[in-house]
């Protein structure tokens, strides 16, 4: 069955050009309105699939005004504009729209953004009433190495169970260290490609010369240097998933070829001869503002809307505190195990120093200060925690190198010449700094290199 669209612009010439190229797609046209009112009378008598919204209309309500009625109504609407500045952008995005077209635009443009809306507005029904089915029994649970009940988690978990049995792309969304790398592990987790594979891409940590050939792959000649073929992550990840971390990171170029593989299921290797078809489902996560990157033209638009079918927030770990004795506790019990060390419990005032923290590294700044204490402590009890100063919140939270406040990569510095000494400067086998880290020696050479963390001679 044709899509019904409404046009609601108040440009003659630009309204009949939508027109035209509507028609040319075998779309219907339910009508042309240029105000509010009219567009109203439309949506009572067409009832359109879809509507082409212009946000500055003839009369006094505007085209965002008729975007919550649209939104109330359930019907999808993308906005056109000539206007693209921030305060504009700001209140649209309000609305919830499933596209942003900026005049003057192009057929192609167009008839993208309406697949995409379309495609989201189907996925997110979908989602809708097996949300509405699931609410009606189930109860939230937790999920392997998701630490904590706080109503901001719980909400998370549901979303994941909602999400997870769908092919339907997800975009994490937070801070860095809040935990979206195991929201994506429990999602494939409890998907139908659980059994298949779950491929992890670091966008952030590939050089963009290589980015291209890891993902796609390469034939044999392809290249100087590429004596071999290279099958890259969306083949090996057939029938399973591919979490691509720090996508706000990938290279504009590439963008187009990830709108492709989401759009047609199918990619090129590098000197390849033809299409190759992959079924994989994609997981991707930044801590970016991605609307922003929109904005100033570092992110397709059109690749935004594909990914962002079903965002998930992760809250940072300071609007979660309930959550921080759970998770120190695990983490005690972790590296005890690991280790072979005694520490059981945590001192009520030292708890008090970690609920009262700000944690502007997060999770992550937890689990290096919680290993790095637990290695550090002779009894059984942690008494006390080495913190940044907390009256520097504010400033802990921007990750400045203000005296007193410890950034990020300086508590990482810290915890790796803590267990360095520990382990007098041996880096891998049996008792190695690599073993106690729970990582590759080569990872942690690499680490060491580029924090700049030099080996004492005296462990030599």
């Amino acid at each position: 069955m044709k899509k019904k669209i409404l046009i609601v612009e108040d440009g003659i010439v630009e309204a009949n050009n939508l027109r035209i190229i509507m028609e040319s797609a075998g779309y219907v046209v339910s009508g042309l309105v240029d105000s509010y009112e009219r567009a109203i009378a439309n949506l009572d008598k067409e009832r359109p699939d879809l509507v082409l919204l212009d946000i500055f209309l003839a009369g006094p309500k505007t085209g965002i005004d008729l975007a919550r009625v649209l939104k109330e109504r359930n019907i999808a609407f993308i906005y056109l504009s000539a206007n693209s500045n921030k305060d504009t952008l700001e209140l649209a995005k309000v609305t919830g729209p499933y596209g942003f077209l900026v005049k003057p635009f192009r057929k192609k443009d167009i008839l993208i953004a309406l697949e995409i809306a379309n495609y989201l507005h189907e996925q997110k029904q979908t989602i809708r009433d097996r949300e509405t089915f699931l609410a009606t029994f189930e109860k939230p649970s937790t999920f392997p190495g998701i630490i904590g009940n706080s109503p901001e988690l719980l909400k998370i978990f549901h979303l994941v169970k909602v999400v997870a049995p769908t092919d339907t792309s997800v975009l994490i969304l937070g801070e860095s260290g809040t935990g979206k790398e195991g929201i994506a592990e429990n999602i494939h987790a409890a998907s139908s490609r659980k059994s298949k594979p779950l491929i992890k891409v670091n966008c952030a940590a590939l050089p963009a010369s290589l980015i291209e050939s890891e993902l796609f792959g390469h034939e044999k000649a392809a290249f100087t240097g590429a004596y071999d073929q290279r099958i890259g992550k969306f083949e090996q990840a057939n029938k399973g998933t591919v979490f691509l971390d720090e996508i706000g990171d990938m290279p504009i170029d590439l963008q187009v070829k990830l709108l492709r593989v989401l759009q047609e299921k199918e990619i090129d290797r590098i000197g390849g001869k033809g299409s190759i078809k992959v079924d994989i489902r994609i997981i991707a996560a930044t801590n970016r503002d991605l609307e922003k990157e929109v904005m100033e033209g570092r992110f397709r638009m059109d690749l935004y809307y594909r990914l962002n079918v079903f965002p998930i927030l992760m809250p940072p770990l300071r609007d979660r505190k309930t959550d921080i004795p759970a998770l120190a506790g695990y983490f005690i019990e972790r590296f005890c195990k690991h280790n072979n060390l005694g520490v059981k419990t945590v001192s009520r005032e030292a708890m008090d120093s970690l609920l009262s923290y700000p944690w502007p590294g997060n999770i992550r700044e937890l689990q290096y200060l919680m290993e790095r204490t637990v290695l550090l402590t002779p009894g059984d009890t942690i008494h006390e925690f080495t913190l940044p100063n907390t009256a520097a919140v504010a400033v802990a939270a921007k990750a400045t190198t203000t005296p007193g406040v410890k950034t990020i990569r300086e508590m990482e510095i810290d915890h790796i010449k803590a267990v360095l000494d520990l382990c007098k400067g041996k880096i891998y086998g049996p008792g190695g700094a690599a073993e106690m880290l729970k990582i590759p020696y080569s990872t942690l050479i690499s680490r060491i290199k580029k924090l700049g963390i030099k080996i004492e001679k005296s462990y030599r």
